[in-house]
């Protein structure tokens, strides 16, 4: 008799133990099935978020099909700590076993990226107000950066990423780049530190856009520089007035020019003391290897370039021409606004 128990006792186990083997097995199937996305979902697990808050998240995107299994899953892989937070693009049937990888090593999916564009000539002010204007930032600048510390490039910033993580990374891109071309300068410049040259790099920055003019620019202040003769140069003017914090958004006036400021280049000698905005690689090069020239003067020309001249009248003659080409574009402006 005990022994037919026993035995009917030994059935029971055995076939509970295959039912249960058949649910963990149609479980994992399951795990492991496509997901109901036909096409990527961007889904956002938010900082501080729980397994059961994660699991939430992705059934509600529709990512995954039930948020207990993945529970069961992340618990069972040993995963369930190390839910990240962040943006993530879950791709097009994605498992739930796929979904879990991605929000822990982004291993089956990346994370949102937004482009962060900082111009060339941008200043450091202009820059934060940027990153301050992007809501998919946190954490607050407690400072604005030196002048001309920030690398113009375009940033892949992801949401929730410390703004100030973002300015260290900016900051690191521009001194390896000033310490590189420092390395390759010519022998023999007129100044004697790479933060001069950032310094001539900003100013070069703000008076060209043009590529092919930016070292033959850098002549005419090289050439300045050892005769020396005052740069003269606008923009650092107008920084002398707005430091920096927004556009002057008008023309300088004579009084202007003649207001002695720390970078006002009409009224000081050499070099301002700091740089005006945030230059990029090419006008920093540019200034460490100026164009060999004659040039001391320049005007711009009417085509958005500049017109050059290594003597004073031949400078005066193209300062008239620049005025005559201003005249006629105001007369123009005039006779569209009566029309």
């Amino acid at each position: 008799m005990m022994r037919h128990v026993a035995a009917n006792a030994l059935t029971v186990f055995i076939v509970l133990g295959l039912a249960l083997a058949g649910v963990i097995a149609w479980g994992a199937s399951l795990y492991r099935a496509p997901g109901p996305h036909a096409q990527a979902v961007q889904v956002e697990i938010p900082r501080g978020a729980t397994l059961a808050r994660a699991s939430a998240i992705a059934e509600e995107a529709g990512v995954i099909a039930d948020a207990r299994l993945f529970r069961i899953g992340a618990r069972y892989q040993g995963l369930a700590a190390r839910i990240q937070a962040g943006e993530f693009e879950v791709p097009a049937g994605a498992s739930a076993e796929d979904v879990l990888r991605c929000f822990v090593d982004q291993s089956t999916c990346e994370r949102v990226a937004y482009a962060v564009a900082v111009i060339e000539g941008m200043t450091s002010w202009e820059v934060v107000q940027r990153l301050n204007a992007l809501e998919e930032l946190t954490g607050e600048i407690a400072r604005i950066p030196p002048e001309g510390s920030l690398a113009p490039n375009t940033y892949q910033a992801q949401r929730g990423e410390d703004r100030n993580a973002l300015i260290a990374r900016m900051t690191e891109a521009q001194s390896r780049i000033v310490a590189e071309a420092w390395v390759a300068r010519d022998p023999d410049l007129p100044f004697e530190t790479p933060y001069e040259a950032l310094i001539l790099a900003s100013i070069i920055e703000k008076e060209t856009a043009l590529e092919e003019e930016r070292r033959r620019i850098a002549g005419v202040f090289v050439n300045r520089l050892r005769r020396g003769m005052r740069l003269q140069t606008d923009p650092t003017v107008i920084y002398g007035i707005t430091e920096g914090r927004g556009s002057l958004g008008r023309g300088l006036r004579r009084s202007e020019l003649d207001r002695r400021t720390r970078w006002n280049t009409y009224q000081i000698d050499g070099l301002p003391p700091t740089p005006i905005a945030n230059p990029g690689r090419a006008a920093i090069e540019a200034a460490v290897k100026p164009l060999p020239t004659r040039d001391i003067f320049f005007v711009a020309d009417g085509t958005g370039g500049h017109a050059f001249a290594e003597s004073y009248e031949e400078h005066l003659r193209n300062v008239a021409q620049w005025r005559r080409i201003e005249a006629e574009r105001r007369r123009a402006e005039e006779d569209g606004a009566t029309q």
